[in-house]
């Protein structure tokens, strides 16, 4: 991808190396994808002219509506005629699910709709997977919800993509088996894959693990500016009481979280007195937070679109992405899968608003709860197979593929009858057929106890599997 800014006259004339010592972190996920996946070459990134210094007044550029648009309401008017305002809110919320319905209320649809295909998953940070707290420092995931992401993630191909930067959403979250996207989606992690060899913008690399990683940075020539950028902004707006300048590396956010009200406009025209002098640079909203980022055309919908390919999910029909998330910027995810009717957006919301998504959901707790149904579907459906299938069609599945990977899982409990038949199965295997993943071939003698197995993907061959817990 060719990142030449249209501005005769850039202001960063260099593209910046990028340090090879920034290496991903380790993952044992595979890659759900034949051999052969490449990416599109149709994605290309443009950077469009954009006037500088026409905003000489945040108010009449209305930024400052937009910041009061995109904030919640302070704690102290929610309080004021509370019932009143709760009803009235209620109400709203109820009239806006008619038409972003419950995830978790029409589970059933979306898991009919799930039947045959396979379902990646895709999850904000901030808002989603933690609450959004006062300070961004302090944004951690509970350990409910890591539990649930790290068991939805053995049955899905999972990615988190935040407008963080991929290191700092990696020490929140701090599972391997995941692909990270920080700085929405400018910089990704994804598996090892041939077409990274012949594009500009992906790095293969390894990690501290000595495993293979491919970055992907469309926006790496804009590290300088960001730097710089960062820096004024914290010059800028350090006697602002409650203002905090995160450097998310691809991109800058300022937020006014525990800004005084009145005071939001010179924050509005601090940032405005920085961004007017970096024409390849551009503003958006969020939760109040503004973001400085590139002028690419490049946001989270591209990053999802990116992922879906380089793991050789795109295009196909028996595939179903979910993207889950709570900010503007997850409403071009949003519209990329509603696109074609290609996948579901949910939207994490406890306030109505216009959005691409198909479903809602009102808060973190709620997508915990999503998360977890999906393990107890996908279970159910794997067991299901299984008792349909039958020894003789499982084993003549199998019997091309004498690399066939077994997991253990103690945490689900089949019929006996069921149990028995998957340990005559297991008898038939041969020894060789144990322990190619997570050093399994110490627990046979578990396995046999066990009937909580089911069917993956792997790059090469099936995979017989269960999640260890």
């Amino acid at each position: 991808m060719d990142l030449k800014s249209n501005h005769t006259a850039p202001i960063l004339a260099d593209p910046a190396p990028i340090s090879k010592s920034r290496l991903g972190v380790h993952s044992s996920l595979l890659a759900y994808s034949p051999p052969g996946a490449v990416f599109s070459p149709n994605l290309f990134l443009t950077v469009p002219r954009k006037k500088t210094g026409i905003l000489d007044d945040v108010r009449a550029s209305g930024w400052l509506d937009a910041m009061k648009s995109s904030s919640p309401p302070h704690k102290k008017t929610r309080e004021f005629n509370n019932e009143l305002a709760s009803a009235d809110t209620d109400v709203a919320y109820r009239t806006w699910m008619v038409k972003y319905p419950s995830a978790l209320t029409s589970f059933e649809q979306i898991t009919n709709f799930a039947k045959g295909k396979r379902m990646a998953l895709f999850l904000d940070y901030d808002g989603t997977l933690s609450p959004i707290v006062d300070n961004p420092d302090c944004a951690f995931m509970s350990t409910d919800m890591r539990a649930a992401v790290e068991k939805v993630a053995k049955y899905f191909p999972t990615a988190i993509i935040s407008g963080r930067s991929r290191d700092k959403v990696y020490e929140f979250v701090g599972l391997t088996d995941l692909y990270y996207a920080g700085s929405h989606g400018m910089d990704i992690m994804g598996p090892v894959r041939q077409f990274s060899d012949d594009h500009a913008n992906c790095i293969r690399s390894t990690d501290k693990q000595g495993k293979e990683v491919n970055l992907f940075q469309p926006a790496s020539e804009f590290l300088p500016m960001i730097d710089e950028v960062f820096n004024s902004l914290v010059n800028s707006t350090k006697e602002i009481k409650g203002a905090k300048v995160e450097n998310n590396k691809f991109c800058v956010s300022v937020h006014y979280r525990n800004v005084d009200e009145k005071n939001w406009t010179t924050v509005a025209q601090r940032v405005h007195d920085v961004i007017r002098n970096y024409p390849r640079l551009r503003l958006t909203h969020g939760r109040k937070v503004l973001e400085v980022r590139p002028v690419i055309n490049w946001d989270k919908g591209k990053a999802v679109t990116f992922l879906l390919e380089s793991l050789g999910l795109s295009n196909c029909d028996d595939v179903l992405p979910i993207y889950v998330g709570d900010d503007r910027t997850d409403e071009d995810a949003f519209k990329v899968l509603r696109e074609g009717n290609r996948g579901y957006g949910i939207l994490v919301s406890s306030m109505p608003k216009e959005s691409n998504a198909f479903f809602s959901l009102r808060d973190p707790q709620e997508v915990m709860e999503f998360l977890k149904s999906l393990v107890i579907w996908k279970k159910k459906t794997i067991a299901k197979m299984i008792q349909e299938t039958g020894f003789a069609q499982m084993r003549q599945m199998f019997s091309p593929h004498p690399a066939v990977s077994l997991f253990v899982c103690l945490s689900l409990n089949f019929p006996p009858s069921t149990g028995s038949w998957i340990s005559t199965f297991i008898e038939q295997l041969s020894p060789t057929s144990f322990g190619c993943l997570h050093d399994c071939g110490e627990r046979r003698e578990e396995v046999k106890k066990t009937g909580d197995v089911g069917w993956y993907q792997s790059r090469t061959h099936p995979v017989l599997m269960t999640d260890v817990e």
